[in-house]
């Protein structure tokens, strides 16, 4: 009896070796498929070393358009001798192989289609020897699996053009390489599987590929941020490189060839967040980007931040911990050191994007608040949100001014009798400060991370250190209106549901799961620290309240014991997820219906 075709919806993977050049195939079959207006979801799980260990590509296809990672996988191309046994093992029943057909087949499962190709022979007979032969394997499995799944070569050839637009002859090579696989496929192939690609007409119509790490430095450049320092550090180092790619593209004078941006690669982190409190204390729209690591360093340099009351931009790309941890995987770890970086009786705004397009928005937003409030603002994705591609639709010219907060010039000045750069005059909490180089002789102050008063002036008078204290917590308090706000999905349901960041993709399609069976949600997420005070409306109108997050610890659950009130804390659940990929609609759903169960039945 013939199978019942699955269309556009299953996960296919790629286990490949590091090193051997299969992200650009892998790039190509997602945008291939992206193409013919398929929602995808490309994830790539990779090694921290240069080559040689285990790596895995997921393009996930749904017709819900879900972006989170499945950990079914259904089609699974097998290039990986050293995980060979392991990944066939990783493959639901009824799955798919298509391997490479040297490879042992002593322990074959008798549920799933197997699909066997001489990779390394076809490679052999088709192309020279020398180090371009193993890239343009990855081309060959490109096509056969193009030809199993009914991707049309146009849409391949679309897909590698514009992989290697910068590279023509590159472009001519791969095809080649494709043309083989596809050839292979249909001569020695035979089709007993019922996965399937179709078109969907407009489907992706309006959307474009786009990981966090670009979208975040182009929110800089829109921003107005004209000083980066910063040291390379995984997942992170990619959103410096495009911001300097965007500064030489838009950041000099077309008259003189004079560069308008400064970029420093510091010796440190430690050095990088110096420059850049330095850079905004002079009145610059600074930032620097780093991973926990690079936070630890920061620590007291932002507690100076803090404390001296100077703006500063801190964008963290979340990676797995503690110490080295799994630098090239993907966490929640630094929510709460963060939020209270440095030496006690410190809490900073921390801004938690969640899409392409909000790690665009809230950059930009991130300078606003940190010239307005006068501190260290930090900017938390990930390394899935800064490092996979993404669809996203077009990000959107900013049409708002910056907020450039309270600054004085010399008109201003000369209306004063006088100023005190840390004194509450507005009872906002947030004082007045002016820029090195204003004309006026009552412009000068000292910036201290010392004890000072209203003045600026030293002081270790115990009334006034605590008056200042009091004085930061209440413009933090401030900030709670200004973040961005939460965002809410309810409808009255007993259950509610907390996440933030990139959590928010695998809670999309739990939801949908949860509701089928019978269990349906409403839902916030966060968007930022300090807590909009919604927060805790939302937990008070729920009898049980899930967290969920991708960390071991349960962080944000601890932040919102720590600041709700008793009577909504009783109502918070903690899911957690932290083995180093991203987050899977499973890692939720299990947990919460175990929890309602029990919650029932009490």
């Amino acid at each position: 009896m013939a199978q019942e075709a699955i269309v556009n919806d299953f996960t296919l993977r790629v286990a490949t070796v590091n090193g051997s050049g299969s992200q650009s195939s892998n790039l190509v079959l997602a945008t291939a498929i992206f193409r013919l207006g398929i929602a995808v979801a490309p994830k790539n799980v990779f090694p921290s070393n240069i080559e040689g260990l285990p790596t895995w590509f997921d393009v996930r296809v749904t017709p819900q358009g879900y972006q989170c990672r499945s950990r079914e996988i259904d089609v699974l191309v097998a290039l990986n001798p050293a995980t060979w046994q392991s990944d066939l093992a990783s493959v639901r029943p009824g799955g798919v192989i298509v391997h490479e057909s040297a490879y042992p087949m002593t322990t074959l499962r008798d549920d799933l289609t197997f699909y066997a190709v001489p990779f390394g022979e076809l490679a052999k007979s088709h192309f020279d020897a020398g180090p371009l032969r193993k890239y343009l394997v990855n081309m060959v499995y490109v096509g056969v699996v193009a030809e199993l799944l009914g991707i049309p070569i146009e849409s391949i050839e679309a897909a590698v053009r514009g992989q290697f637009s910068k590279k023509p002859a590159a472009a001519e090579k791969n095809m080649v390489a494709v043309h083989v696989g596809v050839e292979y496929a249909r001569a020695n192939l035979r089709k007993h599987d019922p996965y399937r690609l179709e078109a969907v007409a407009g489907g992706t119509d309006g959307l474009m590929f786009m990981d966090g790490n670009r979208s975040a430095a182009l929110g800089c450049v829109m921003a107005g941020c004209t000083v980066a320092a910063w040291y390379p550090i995984t997942p992170s180092s990619s959103l410096c490189e495009n911001f300097i790619a965007l500064c030489d593209r838009y950041r000099v004078d077309p008259q003189t060839g004079k560069r308008k941006a400064a970029i420093v690669q510091a010796e440190d982190e430690l050095a990088a967040i110096g420059m850049v409190f330095g850079a905004t204390w002079a009145g610059a729209r600074a930032m620097t980007s780093t991973s926990g690591p690079g936070i630890s360093l920061m620590a007291e340099y932002v507690g100076f931040g803090y404390y001296a009351e100077l703006p500063g931009v801190i964008f963290d790309v979340q990676r797995v911990g503690p110490s080295t941890g799994l630098p090239t995987r993907t966490m929640q770890g630094d929510v709460a050191f963060a939020y209270t970086l440095s030496h006690g009786d410190t809490k900073h705004i921390v801004l938690l994007p969640a899409t392409v397009g909000e790690a665009y928005a809230f950059a930009m937003q991130a300078f606003d608040l940190a010239d307005r409030f006068q501190t260290p603002v930090f900017v938390l994705s990930d390394l899935d949100l800064g490092m996979n591609p993404w669809m996203t639709p077009p990000l959107p010219y900013p049409e708002r001014d910056f907020d450039r907060g309270k600054v004085l010039n010399a008109h201003d000045l000369a209306q004063l009798e006088s100023w005190g750069r840390y004194r509450d005059v507005d009872g906002d909490a947030i004082p007045y400060r002016t820029l090195p180089g204003t004309d006026h002789p009552n412009a000068g102050y000292f910036t201290r991370g010392t004890g000072h008063d209203e003045a600026a002036h030293y002081s270790e008078d115990a009334a006034t250190f605590a008056r200042n204290l009091d004085r930061l917590v209440r413009k933090h308090d401030a900030a709670r209106a200004a973040v961005p706000q939460p965002i809410v999905d309810e409808a009255g349901h007993a259950v509610g549901l907390i996440a933030y960041g990139t959590t928010h993709h695998a809670i999309v399609e739990a939801r949908d799961r949860l509701n089928d069976a019978g269990i349906p949600t409403d839902y916030l997420r966060v968007c930022a620290l300090p807590f909009a005070p919604e927060v805790q409306a939302f937990v008070e109108r729920h009898e049980r309240v899930y967290v969920v997050e991708q960390n071991r610890d349960g962080q944000l659950h601890t932040l919102l014991r720590s600041e709700l009130a008793t009577h909504a804390i009783e109502r918070l659940r903690s899911i957690r997820h932290y083995n180093g990929v991203p987050i899977d609609a499973r890692a939720i759903i299990d947990p919460l219906v175990d929890a309602e169960r029990a919650a029932v039945t009490a």
